[in-house]
């Protein structure tokens, strides 16, 4: 039998019995849930990651929906475990949901949440963050001061890159990868070359307009190119960003000859999925390459990191916070819940998951549905035609 865990209780009397394996930012989705009869409880056990068995002694006998994380193996033995609690839905406070066997969910008629649409922004602002931070070696540079070792201005102390007028680079021109590269090309006027299987057309006129603006203010315009391949890229950039799914076409995208192949004093910038890089190759082209420079926000095998990479002065390691804003986190608790909470009341499934003000809005009760539900069509659930 698995060992009980801890857990703190809202509403005990609620008809609906909703689990969180982890404490979430704010409390608007609690209040969401218990406004529609539902006994929350939130696992409050000091683990960082559970286990299997602790979420299944978190399922327990009677559970209509779990809200999850993307570290925790949802599968064969999680999904059977909550399908025979009642169980009807459960939700990655996630965009991602490579955690989750989607066949067994499928399997047992479990519908699977996600939260897209609400981390846009935020991740795009820490990849941003993470150029500009490497560019100009900042925190090199902090840690020199802290350590006590400034003693006055020198001409080549802690010299970097300047960002305007250079390539920015950007694999996956979907949502986030436009929106850092907007933030890129307007904030610093860099040029852009990006790779994406479907023309950015939005993106590429978002661009053509701002270098028309520069031109008629007398400044040298922006560019925009659309590369016949991510290794175009990878050559030409001076800052590359990567916003690919992970797949087995962009698994190791990043690798020993692909590292080769770019510019000596590129930076290198990841806060989609970690495997996207082969890890070792880069610890490896750190150490042979001093000006070039690296921002990751994820990991090859997360939450560890491949040997050597963590004594890289030239590697900016940050421990998986894209999406670590108050409004993006309280934004997809509340999405979550109201996965789990429109499967549980059958409501239809939102028409767009990247249109989620509505269920945003503070000010007013969120839509009868539930925003993003992964295998919708698998289920042959309906559509909200709100």
């Amino acid at each position: 039998m698995a060992k009980p865990v801890q857990v703190e209780v809202w509403n005990p009397n609620g008809k609906y019995r909703v689990v969180s394996t982890k404490p979430m930012p704010g409390t608007r989705w609690i209040n969401l849930l218990i406004e529609q009869d539902c006994r929350v409880e939130i696992c409050t056990e000091k683990k960082t990651i559970l286990s299997v068995e602790d979420i299944v002694a978190l399922i327990g006998d009677k559970c209509d929906g779990v809200i999850g994380q993307l570290t925790e193996d949802w599968g064969e033995v999680l999904f059977s475990a909550l399908s025979r609690a009642g169980g009807k839905a459960f939700s990655n406070m996630a965009v991602g949901y490579n955690n989750v066997d989607v066949n067994a969910a499928n399997k047992y008629g479990i519908a699977v949440g996600n939260t897209p649409g609400v981390l846009t922004e935020t991740t795009a602002e820490l990849a941003a963050s993470l150029s500009l931070a490497a560019a100009r070696r900042i925190v090199e540079a902090d840690e020199f001061m802290r350590a006590g070792h400034y003693d006055g201005w020198l001409p080549n102390l802690f010299v970097g890159n300047l960002l305007k007028g250079q390539t920015v680079g950007v694999i996956g021109a979907g949502r986030i990868g436009s929106a850092y590269a907007r933030m890129m090309v307007e904030g610093f006027k860099m040029n852009l070359i990006y790779f994406d299987l479907y023309q950015s057309t939005r993106l590429e006129k978002f661009v053509t307009a701002y270098g028309e603006f520069l031109k008629a203010n007398g400044e040298v315009p922006v560019t925009w190119r659309r590369a016949s391949s991510m290794d175009e890229v990878l050559r030409e950039a001076d800052v590359i960003s990567l916003h690919p799914v992970l797949d087995k076409t962009t698994f190791h995208l990043v690798n020993k000859e692909s590292l080769k192949a770019m510019k000596k004093d590129a930076i290198l910038i990841n806060c989609s999925r970690g495997p996207v890089i082969d890890e070792a190759a880069l610890v490896e082209h750190l150490k042979e390459n001093p000006m070039f420079r690296v921002g990751l926000d994820v990991f090859e095998d997360e939450p560890y990191m491949k040997p050597g990479l963590a004594d890289m002065k030239n590697a900016i390691i940050v421990p998986h916070i894209a999406s670590a804003s108050k409004w993006t986190r309280e934004g997809m608790a509340t999405l979550a819940a109201l996965n789990v909470l429109g499967k549980i009341k059958q409501y239809p499934v939102w028409a767009d998951p990247n249109r989620v003000e509505p269920f945003l809005d503070e000010n007013a009760p969120p839509p009868a549905a539930s925003p993003s539900i992964v295998n919708a069509k698998a289920l042959e659930l309906p559509v909200s035609k709100l």
